[in-house]
């Protein structure tokens, strides 16, 4: 193509979940769009999505299900396509799906036929589609000029869905945050979210024997509880309920764990009151074994139950309904699943999601400073978002 100038209508960089919905909703609209990836392939993260089968959205999906500093941001896009519209179309391409908990929806064929999908609907909508292709430098004169390895290309409306700096091995990068940089619009903090927790050096030592163990439990931090598995790796901690609190965290603070969420522990202790069995072995029955082993030799002595004093059970019955841990960090962005903080939403339209200051700049996806929680949420933000973008660009 050598220093050829391309002029289309609209150009999204990033084909991903919320770029090439929003390519599909304007391709929709007549007009000319063409999608800018540097992966070769498009929907890295939509392919390792739930495992590869790809949880594509919750049905309870609401605004409380995000963060944000302004919460009320993503209520626009949201109540205009919901998880029940994308399902609609799943059925219009004959694709199954089923719920798995918590209104978690899953692809029964996996991502790659969302994917499949998504790639009819950009074709049926004329959309042009470059993967592989690595862009230089863009430009803010009348239109937008984007150069490229490949040429330079001309827009009036330009949408920025490159995601956040999760999952840097599937070519994720600050790029789009630079670009709202150099268009002067803010950033909120950026950290990593949904991401699995480290063990201080001092637990470390202790539990880093218990790898592959997992415990129900009940997790909180920040005024925020998250209920479900708990699981030991050799760093630290992960499991969906570390996961959820995780993006609640901060560096410094305090996880409380309650490790039998569903029972009275001091009613159970008081009614083993006499019995002569080891406190371990009673506390056995609710637990694997090789974790309330460790556990019992880290925080109490255990002997038979009826050797108890009444405050020493109070004592054994708090530390399990609240055990105190405070993480040395997180594993960061190479494991989490999503960012946490990008574009402040001050910067944008809620109806359009385009740039206030920059007329024709639009933004969608994971790039804003909208995170969903864990189950489906995020990816349907990218829908969501993406559709809004796509009604106006």
């Amino acid at each position: 193509m050598g220093n050829l100038s391309i002029e289309r209508d609209v150009i999204i960089i990033g084909a991903g979940a919320a770029g090439l919905m929003c390519a599909i909703e304007a391709g929709k609209r007549g007009r000319k769009v063409l999608v800018l990836d540097h992966a070769y392939k498009p929907g890295q993260k939509i392919r390792v999505s739930g495992g590869g089968n790809c949880n594509f959205t919750n049905i309870n999906t609401r605004p409380l299900h995000y963060i944000s500093r302004n919460p009320h941001f993503c209520k626009s896009a949201l109540s205009r396509f919901t998880p029940s519209d994308f399902i609609e179309l799943l059925k219009k391409h004959h694709i199954g799906y089923h719920e798995k908990e918590l209104g978690q929806m899953f692809c029964n064929e996996g991502s790659v036929a969302i994917l499949n999908m998504l790639r009819k609907e950009c074709e049926a909508a004329g959309v042009e589609l470059h993967t592989n292709c690595r862009i230089s430098e863009i430009n803010k004169q009348s239109p937008f000029k984007v150069m490229t390895a490949s040429g330079t290309f001309l827009s009036g409306s330009l949408v920025i869905a490159t995601g956040g700096l999760s999952y840097p091995k599937l070519g994720a990068s600050g790029f789009g945050h630079r670009i709202a940089e150099k268009f002067g619009l803010k950033l909120t903090p950026l950290k990593p979210a949904l991401v699995p927790l480290l063990f201080s050096r001092k637990d470390l030592v202790v539990f880093n024997k218990l790898s592959g163990v997992s415990v129900k439990v009940k997790v909180g931090s920040n005024s925020k509880e998250f209920y479900g598995n708990m699981l030991f790796t050799h760093k630290g901690l992960s499991g969906p309920a570390i996961l959820q609190i995780s993006s609640y965290w901060n560096n410094g603070d305090t996880i409380h764990v309650d490790l039998l969420p569903d029972i009275d522990v001091l009613k159970v202790l008081a009614e083993n009151r006499r019995s002569r069995m080891e406190m371990k072995n009673l506390l056995s029955r609710y637990f694997p074994k090789r974790f309330i082993q460790i556990w019992c030799e880290m925080y109490i002595r255990s002997k038979p139950v009826c050797q108890y004093s009444d405050m020493e059970l109070e004592d054994i019955s708090g530390r399990l309904k609240d055990w105190k841990i405070k993480p040395s960090g997180t594993e960061g962005y190479n494991t989490a699943e999503v960012t946490l903080g990008g574009v402040d939403t001050d910067e944008l339209s809620s109806r359009t999601m385009e740039a206030k200051k920059v007329q024709g700049l639009y933004f969608a996806g994971e790039v804003i400073d909208v995170t969903g929680q864990l189950g489906g949420y995020n990816l349907q933000w990218a829908w969501s978002s993406g559709y809004a973008a796509g009604q106006y660009v």
